[in-house]
């Protein structure tokens, strides 16, 4: 079974850090898009930020300047650097990934379970 298993969420201080990693548990053949989303309470989910197998990003516009997004492909990890946090990035933060199992098979997406971020001012 494929799953996605993150973690490194916490809480943190206005200004303040995190890098929380997700990484695919289980045999795949090879993971396309890996990305993070959030949601906070009442909101939708929202995509924080997204990257290719090849490296391309792409970005909120919130969260642009203040937060990195990087893959590790050998271990299918992806990681959120979050920089200069603000109260409005408390959320349940989500990972998501298109993985194959076989070359026979098409991408099917997965999620993780979800990782508390919170933000004090």
């Amino acid at each position: 079974q494929v799953q996605l298993v993150e973690s490194g969420g916490g809480l943190v201080q206005a200004g303040g850090s995190l890098r929380p990693p997700c990484a695919v548990s289980g045999s795949v053949f090879s993971v396309n898009d890996m990305g993070w989303y959030r949601q906070a309470p009442g909101k939708q989910r929202e995509l924080v930020a997204s990257t290719t197998s090849g490296g391309s990003t792409v970005y909120a516009d919130s969260v642009k300047g203040r937060f990195t997004i990087t893959r590790d492909n050998a271990n299918n990890t992806v990681y959120l650097q979050m920089n200069s946090l603000k109260p409005e990035d408390t959320a349940v933060y989500y990972c998501r990934a298109d993985v194959r199992r076989s070359w026979r098979y098409t991408y099917f997406e997965v999620w993780g379970q979800g990782t508390q971020v919170t933000v004090s001012s």
